[in-house]
Parts: C-alpha cells; sequence; structure tokens
C-alpha cells in the first residue's frame, strides 16, 4: 500500500500493524515498545490499528486517578489504565484506536506537539474522506494537556477531527527520547456519554456532562448513518495515511523483541499498580 503522488514530505516506508483487540494496559505496553524500536533504529515508523477488550477507562498521563469512579469500574468489569500521552480519560469500547510511532526529526512530526497534530491528522481526514465523512481540523489553541475538563471527547484541541463541530477523533502525543507517539480514538458507535457513569462526578454532574456530550461529540455512526466494521475503517484510515504522507506501508507485526520488551513495559508500567495511582 503506498502512494507516490505530489506531498509536501519526502516518500517513505512505514511498517502497518492491524492488531485485534487486547487489554489496556497490554496496548499501553505495545506502542511504548514499538516506539523504543523506532527510536533505537531496530524497528521500521509504525502505523498501529488496535481495539480494547474488556471496556478500558484510560486517563492521562498526569491526570489524577481521583477522578475515576474505581466502584463503578470494578463493578463494570472495565479496566483502568494511565496512558503515556497527555489529554484527558477516554472510555475505550466500540472504536478503533491509531498509533503512530516515529523520530522527531521526521518532517511529519518536526515542530512541537501542535504542528505535529497538524500533519498526522492529515492522514485521518484523508481516511475518513474516503469514507463519506465530512470532517475537518478543528481551529483552536490548546492542547490536550490544557484541558481542564476531566472527559477527552467534551472538547476539542488544536488540528484534532470534527464533523460540524462535534468532536470525532480524540488523539493525545508524547514526546520522549528523540520519539514521538501520538495515538488515538475514533469511536465506531454507541453511546459516548457512557464514559460520565465511570467518573467521580454527582448525579447532578452526570446530567450535564451527559448532555454536553451528546452536543460536543459524536461516533462515525452519527456521522455518516451507519455502523462500519473495524477492518473496512482500519484500510480506509491506512489509506488515507499512506496518500496524505506520501508513504508505502508494509503490512507487518511485532517481532520477539518487541515482544518481549513489550512483555515487560507492561508488567513494569501499566500493569503496576503504582503508575496507574502515581497521581
Amino acid at each position: 500500500m503506498g502512494s507516490e503522488g505530489t506531498s509536501d514530505y519526502p516518500h517513505a516506508t512505514w511498517r502497518l500493524i492491524v492488531d485485534g483487540e487486547t487489554d489496556g494496559a497490554t496496548n499501553m505496553a505495545l506502542d511504548e515498545a514499538i516506539l523504543n524500536g523506532v527510536i533505537d533504529g531496530s524497528s521500521l515508523p509504525t502505523l498501529r490499528f488496535y481495539s480494547w477488550s474488556p471496556p478500558c477507562l484510560s486517563l492521562g498521563r498526569s491526570q489524577g486517578l481521583a477522578e475515576a469512579d474505581l466502584a463503578a469500574c470494578n463493578a463494570a468489569g472495565v479496566d483502568i489504565v494511565r496512558r503515556p500521552t497527555g489529554g484527558r480519560s477516554i472510555l475505550h469500547t466500540d472504536e478503533l484506536t491509531y498509533s503512530v510511532s516515529l523520530v522527531q526529526t521526521d518532517p511529519r512530526t518536526k515542530g512541537g506537539i501542535v504542528e505535529g497534530y497538524r500533519r498526522l491528522s492529515e492522514g485521518l481526514l484523508a481516511g475518513l474522506h474516503s469514507l463519506g465523512v465530512d470532517a475537518v481540523q478543528a481551529a483552536g489553541q490548546r492542547t490536550p494537556d490544557s484541558e481542564t475538563t476531566a472527559v477527552c471527547f467534551e472538547s476539542p484541541s488544536d488540528y484534532e477531527i470534527t464533523v460540524a463541530g462535534r468532536k470525532l477523533v480524540g488523539s493525545a502525543q508524547w514526546r520522549a527520547r528523540g520519539g514521538v507517539l501520538q495515538h488515538g480514538t475514533l469511536p465506531l458507535c454507541g453511546d459516548l456519554a457512557r464514559i460520565v457513569d465511570y467518573l467521580a462526578f454527582s448525579d447532578a454532574e452526570r446530567i450535564a456532562q451527559r448532555r454536553r456530550l451528546h452536543l460536543k461529540a459524536l461516533t462515525m455512526e452519527e456521522a455518516i448513518g451507519a455502523v462500519l466494521p473495524f477492518d473496512r475503517v482500519a484500510q480506509a484510515l491506512a489509506e488515507g495515511f499512506a496518500q496524505a504522507l506520501n508513504l508505502t506501508l508494509v503490512p507487518g507485526e511485532l517481532d520477539p523483541q518487541e515482544r518481549a520488551r513489550s512483555d515487560a513495559i507492561r508488567d513494569k508500567v501499566y500493569a503496576n499498580p503504582d503508575w496507574t495511582a502515581r497521581i
């Protein structure tokens, strides 16, 4: 899968990984393990698509655990994981998640976090447009770390993806050791306001937050009037990235070194209660 058309970027080859469902701690460990391989040069830049099972409430790197309703999550079998990236909380269910791992010197992500959002969002937009979604980049002045709400999908950050002013894709980015990890959530269907049941809101706050989310965010199903399967959306987004960012995407999977790294990172960080409760 590739694109050799006109582009603002030099041609590059990335690896494409399309994963199935796995738990939140494993998903975050896989993203970090891939990034580590990209940083040390043992792995190609990687575009990965995946989903979550069981449902998982993810918290931003600097978000307080007290914002989660632990009892409600436990009762419903909803996992909790703290992401390496910033931003606010997301309930991962009925969705497609993408992640991009590359080096900071890549022209597709040079500059600051906001500029990186703008460039990488070009791939998301191209893929969504091919599916008939009338999506645009939000024009704001905020990054996910500047949000004060507990809920990621309550408002778009700069250059995130919206439809008719409502947020469709929620993304976050982490820059470390010369590498860049950006991952984001595209809800395919379901009620986005379900997240309020797993956050530490009063009954009145839940009612207000539910109303705001219905006004300010939407799913793919709401955007186009149909529920599209994960694989079709992943293929369209991959083609969008290839077209917009001048890429050849080579289907692949994790190598043994990445899997070993992922297992170690999962145990040490994302499945470790000390990491989850660090704030």
